[in-house]
């Protein structure tokens, strides 16, 4: 088993599916975009069990960070072939915070400093020269 995170945007959630009387699973789909955003990679996602109602709060086109389980799977047909499936298994799921432009998320650079002013030199001033 490995775990796993990810961050990407939402783009489709399907209903939950009663596989059995004792098995439920519902999927969901993330653009994940690894390198080059002009080929961004479509990851289908599963929740099972209780955790189906996690992707309710949601929205299509949220950011997301899903934490998963990668698992695979090993099954003998009754005609004797072997079959493999993959699953990623979400165990969590939480909204992205993104940054304001300008709020230190890009590569900004930092302000200039403040322009030197003439030091003022107040050793040798009297406390009733103060204005106040």
């Amino acid at each position: 088993m490995s775990i796993q995170s990810i961050q990407g945007k939402l783009i489709e959630k399907f209903d939950t599916v009663q596989i059995s009387d004792r098995f439920k699973k519902r999927e969901f789909v993330v653009e994940y975009i690894d390198g080059n955003p002009m080929y961004p990679n479509f990851i289908l996602f599963q929740l099972t069990q209780d955790r189906c109602d996690m992707l309710d709060p949601f929205e299509k086109e949220s950011m997301i960070e899903v934490s998963f389980n990668l698992r695979g799977r090993k099954w003998n047909a009754p005609s004797g072939e072997t079959k493999y499936f993959n699953s990623l298994e979400a165990w969590r799921l939480q909204p992205v915070q993104q940054t304001a432009p300008g709020m230190g998320g890009e590569n900004v650079p930092p302000p200039p400093p403040p322009p030197e002013q003439d030091a003022i030199d107040v050793t040798e001033s009297d406390e009733n020269d103060l204005p106040f």
